[in-house]
């Protein structure tokens, strides 16, 4: 007589990692986006605010003015936090990363999750605060609206939480059970 084992592969770690690598994607490209609130003649980003200038004659094309955004505290303090919770997705990507190539994935599963949870704080700080300050602060008279910049830090968000989630799930302990 012979014993067959059978092993059981879940790809919850691999989709985690997924997840991760996705919203440190979607984080950068949000980061870098030019339009996280735009009107009819405005363009605010985290980088720089641009207006446009009224033409003076018909022939000339109005001219956008830019500046930078970093001297209001509000929009400095948004920025630190995005880049706070996309290092700390990085920093969980590289270490899910490496323990699943390795084979060491048990050991480092709780770190991820809890780089990934706290990302997940940071983000959300970041992106409740923006609209709350920007609202309260516009000059904007016209009808403005958060753009896909600002769409994409909550998809982001959301993909960190995904993989978080993954990552706590722990499969091992119900297939030794059963076996």
């Amino acid at each position: 007589m012979s014993v067959n084992e059978v092993y059981v592969f879940r790809p919850f770690k691999l989709i985690a990692l997924l997840c991760v690598f996705l919203a440190l994607c979607l984080d950068v490209v949000a980061l870098l986006s030019p339009a996280w609130v735009t009107a009819e003649h405005f363009s605010l980003s985290l980088w720089e605010s641009c207006s446009q200038s009224e033409a003076r004659d018909q022939t000339e094309e109005p001219q956008w003015s830019c500046f930078s955004t970093l001297t209001s505290d509000w929009q400095i303090a948004t920025l630190v936090l995005l880049v706070a919770g996309a290092v700390a997705t990085l920093v969980a990507f590289l270490v899910a990363l490496i323990s699943l190539c390795r084979g060491t994935q048990r050991y480092h599963y709780r770190t991820v999750a809890v780089f990934l949870f706290t990302a997940v704080v940071l983000q959300a700080c970041a992106l409740v605060l923006y609209p709350i300050k920007f609202i309260d602060g516009t000059v904007l008279q016209t009808y403005h609206e958060f753009n896909w910049g600002y769409g994409l830090g909550w998809g982001a968000t959301i993909f960190m939480l995904g993989g978080g989630i993954l990552f706590c799930l722990r499969t091992d302990i119900y297939e030794d059970a059963m076996y």
